[in-house]
């Protein structure tokens, strides 16, 4: 064994009998400098592929040469993991007042101005991100000290948050309800697409809508055009995040898992983190969609649904997505209706359940794809 794994616990939640609910982090560092990596997975505690990723991955990493360290938090939301509902685990939200787990993380565009102001035009990149990251960090502890408190949601994403802070890459690891491979990539960082062994990938712009890699990437992002405005010079601070979906909740594949911890290593071998790697990325074909080409279908009819079409296939316009059979009208011709493609798509996911409520997102779906690797 090359590297040592270290081991220890935080406290992210406690339950109603004052019991504290505790995670693992597995801290893993290389014998020589490089940049910091943060991996969390199953904050919607259904999402459980990214734990097998990490088992993957920490199997490995214990035997290569690293430059830098990385951190992993498997399964970082065990109240999520352990909310069922018969034989199903709802973890998608907070029971008590509904909030999504994955929409509490920090960040405030007007704190990234006022920081801006402090940034002479001579001091050193490498000045102006550590500086940056001990304000951000300040400012975490500081929401967290709230003397009204927070909700639970919140409070476990700005725990989680702490420890990404200083991270130079973070991925947040997770699935969809029935779903193939897609990856959310931000503009800036679109060269990265070609890293990760997945097929599919969104591009999303600064828009801060709470979750994990928006927390991470807006500060940086919004903090970079704001220099590079105002001082006429080209900044790159070097710091990316992801959100991997790697397939369908409720599901534990080792085989799959295998295959999304190469993809990760492929990232990471790319980034200077594993000098010693021969991993390439894959040559694959992977399909470009910009977060506004990344649409929602919602079904009109409530009934009971035959998902005709798969996630990852392509379908033309006209073409049949599913069947919905209405109970009330068996006996005619409205007993059952068809939902066709309104144009050519290809569905990233679709509802986990063949009983739907009118108005419910059946799809969601890539439409104005591009190319960006052809497979040769």
């Amino acid at each position: 064994m090359i590297n040592t794994v270290n081991k220890s616990h935080i406290r992210v939640a406690q339950n109603a009998s004052g019991r504290a609910m505790n995670v693992p982090v597995y801290h893993i560092k290389g014998k020589r400098p490089g940049p910091k990596v943060y991996i969390q997975s199953s904050i919607h505690g259904a999402e459980v592929q990214g734990n097998v990723v990490i088992y993957h991955l920490i199997q490995w990493l214990q035997n290569m040469p690293i430059s830098g360290e990385i951190i992993l938090v498997p399964n970082c939301n065990p109240v999520g993991t352990n909310i069922k509902a018969g034989e199903y685990t709802l973890g998608r939200f907070d029971p008590v007042n509904g909030t999504n787990w994955n929409r509490g993380y920090y960040y405030d565009a007007s704190e990234v101005a006022e920081f801006a102001k402090t940034v002479t035009s001579e001091e050193s990149v490498a000045s102006v991100k550590q500086r940056f990251r001990n304000h951000w960090r300040q400012a975490i502890e500081t929401k967290l000290a709230s003397p009204w408190g927070l909700g639970l949601a919140q409070q476990l994403n700005l725990r989680l948050q702490q420890m990404a802070v200083d991270a130079d890459y973070v991925l947040d690891l997770h699935n969809g309800p029935v779903s193939t491979r897609h990856i959310y990539i931000p503009e800036y960082a679109k060269a990265s697409a070609t890293l990760f062994n997945f097929p599919h990938c969104i591009f999303i712009p600064n828009v801060f809508a709470g979750a994990l890699d928006e927390a991470t990437f807006c500060p940086w992002w919004t903090l970079t055009d704001l220099l590079n405005e105002r001082d006429k010079r080209q900044v790159d601070f070097g710091v990316e995040a992801f959100t991997l979906e790697m397939g369908s909740q409720e599901v534990i594949d080792f085989d799959e898992g295998e295959i999304d911890a190469t993809s990760i290593l492929s990232y990471l071998t790319a980034k200077g983190l594993l000098p010693e790697s021969q991993l390439q990325p894959a040559n694959m074909t992977r399909l470009g969609v910009n977060l506004s080409d990344y649409k929602t279908l919602f079904t009109q009819w409530g009934g009971m649904v035959q998902y005709c079409a798969k996630p990852g296939q392509h379908v033309k316009e006209g073409e049949l997505l599913a069947k919905v059979l209405n109970i009330d009208e068996l006996d005619n011709e409205q007993g059952s209706v068809e939902i066709t493609a309104p144009c050519d798509l290809i569905p990233m996911l679709h509802f986990p359940s063949a009983s739907v409520l009118s108005g419910t997102q059946l799809y969601k779906c890539f439409t104005n794809y591009v190319t960006i690797t052809e497979k040769s």
